[in-house]
């Protein structure tokens, strides 16, 4: 009998983490360039001193889903998505190279380019770009930025410095909890000419919203077999006891 309850107390627990996955998959479902996290339960046995005979149910992320959200067309002239596969290079809060697929950008107070959460975005010469005032700016298809300097001539334009984008293998980047992607082995990756940005357009959540509330009513159905079973043991368990009684 404690082996039924024990196994859908630890269901019932497990369940719960994983809807709060969902739900913070729901909740960033207007975050641009956001990815879904994934979940999925599995069972263990329970290690100590005596037979393997108890298992618990555990809840995991095994990874999350890098499909690509939708294009949402802007206009804005530093607004970019990347077309296809590939990811923009920006600077973590930390200080360390982190990659990303929200192209929300805008010029910060200092001067510098950074994305909608404020990380600086990181040239291919290394570092974060700084921008310098300017009549007009454009981003090209390689990530080149382009700008008409402030008071110039519409025909006199600079090139600042070049966005760097990446190429990962596929399994190569793991997304830490602030919802930055980085190498599974630390390392910084290189800058790939390959990768293409569309300009006036930024990456919306892939997070499907219908996917995301089917699933939420999907785990609070589990979540009530699991305490029905601990309400089952414990009348199997008092049943058990009244018939000891009469013994």
């Amino acid at each position: 009998m404690d082996r039924m309850l024990y196994l859908s107390m630890t269901g019932a627990s497990q369940v719960l983490q994983a809807q709060a996955i969902t739900t913070n998959n729901l909740a960033n479902v207007s975050t641009t360039g956001f990815k879904a996290d994934l979940a999925q339960a599995r069972s263990m046995p329970v290690f100590g001193p005596g037979m393997p005979s108890r298992v618990y149910a555990m809840t995991e992320r095994p990874g999350t889903d890098l499909s690509a959200g939708a294009h949402n067309h802007t206009g804005r002239d530093l607004d970019v998505a990347v077309r296809g596969d590939g990811w923009i290079a920006i600077q973590s809060p930390e200080g360390s190279e982190a990659y990303t697929r929200a192209g929300d950008l805008h010029i910060s107070s200092a001067g510098l380019l950074v994305n909608g959460a404020g990380h600086p975005v990181i040239g291919e010469a290394g570092g974060p770009i700084a921008i310098p005032p300017f009549e007009s700016i454009d981003i090209g298809t390689d990530g080149t930025i382009t700008i008409r300097p402030l008071g110039q001539d519409a025909n006199v334009l600079a090139q600042v410095e070049r966005i760097k984008l990446v190429l990962p293998e596929q399994g190569q980047l793991t997304k830490g909890e602030d919802g930055l992607m980085r190498p599974l082995e630390g390392d910084v990756l290189p800058a790939d000419a390959s990768v293409q940005l569309v300009s006036g357009v930024i990456e919306t959540s892939n997070v499907s919203v219908v996917d995301a509330m089917v699933r939420m009513i999907e785990l609070s159905r589990q979540y009530e077999t699991q305490v029905k079973m601990m309400n089952t043991a414990k009348e199997n368990d008092a049943a058990t006891d009244s018939l000891m009684q009469l013994a």
